[in-house]
């Protein structure tokens, strides 16, 4: 659809309140879901982080990888093994995660922002010690509880200029290497930061009040009203941690939480560079 020059004026004008509302500002995006599979969507959020950081938003991305992880396992003919949703994690399944998350998906993230004109460094949770983690449980194995975040080596990169693109494993001071759920991450990180706001990409439209109309979504959800929603089954199964992970980044200090849709192209830019969003918002009382 072509649109006049007007049109264009007046969609950016419409834009400048947020613009000033998050310039200068850390804005961290969990990145996941078919966001991170779907070529077409992943070409819409490294536009739309590079043009939030080209007018002055310091944005910080954090990613899992889950199904590249097994994938990979796969080719190396073991079996991906889950409990309780998360990913039985031994000493060889340890090292493909490694492998997978701060090279090859973190590099090529790093890439493909460098290709959008931005610019961009990739950093693991081990590098400075940045995520320190323990064991979880020991069902799991090297799955990592986080037990401490240091943000120093993230605000040197946004210093110099770059995008960090931060991949989630972490490590304690004995050199063993954990894997980290990213939404855990991702809010500790956002907490860690004091960021204005956390984005997390999911296969969802947010938040709904029943799960087949996407015409219930709330747009809206105050940290003391969650309670409620657990215990009535809005937020079941698996929406559960997510939205525990927004509940605990409101409380560690992120301003603003969000819960939008990746499947939606752009969906970066609608949520916060205009009135209406797109998805689901946390916020304080």
């Amino acid at each position: 659809m072509d649109i006049t020059n007007a049109q264009r004026a007046k969609i950016l004008v419409h834009a400048l309140p947020y613009i000033q509302q998050y310039t200068g500002r850390i804005v961290v995006v969990k990145y996941g879901g078919n966001a991170m599979i779907n070529e077409n969507l992943k070409d819409s959020v490294m536009r739309d982080i590079v043009l939030l950081s080209l007018i002055g938003v310091k944005v910080v991305l954090v990613h899992g990888g889950g199904p590249e992880i097994t994938e990979m396992l796969s080719k190396i003919g073991k079996e991906s093994v889950f409990v309780d949703g998360l990913r039985v994690t031994d000493k060889e399944t340890v090292d493909v995660v490694q492998m997978v998350l701060a090279g090859k998906i973190n590099k090529s993230l790093v890439n493909l922002i460098q290709n959008k004109g931005g610019s961009a460094m990739g950093l693991s949770g081990m590098d400075g010690h940045m995520i320190e983690a323990k064991v979880k449980d020991e069902r799991w194995g090297y799955v990592g509880e986080i037990t401490s975040v240091n943000v120093k080596p993230i605000l040197d990169v946004i210093e110099k200029g770059y995008i960090p693109v931060v991949s989630t494993v972490g490590c304690d001071r004995e050199g063993n290497v954990y894997n980290i759920n990213a939404d855990t991450a991702a809010a500790r990180i956002a907490g860690e930061l004091g960021a204005e706001a956390l984005i997390s990409m999911t296969d969802i439209s947010g938040i709904l009040r029943d799960r087949n109309d996407p015409a219930t979504l709330i747009p809206v959800i105050r940290v003391s009203e969650a309670p409620a929603l657990f215990a009535d089954g809005t937020v079941s199964g698996g929406m559960i941690p997510k939205v525990e992970c927004c509940i605990n980044a409101i409380n560690w200090g992120v301003r603003k939480v969000f819960i939008i849709d990746g499947r939606v192209p752009h969906a970066i830019l609608i949520e916060t560079l205009t009135n209406e969003g797109i998805g689901t918002m946390f916020v304080n009382e």
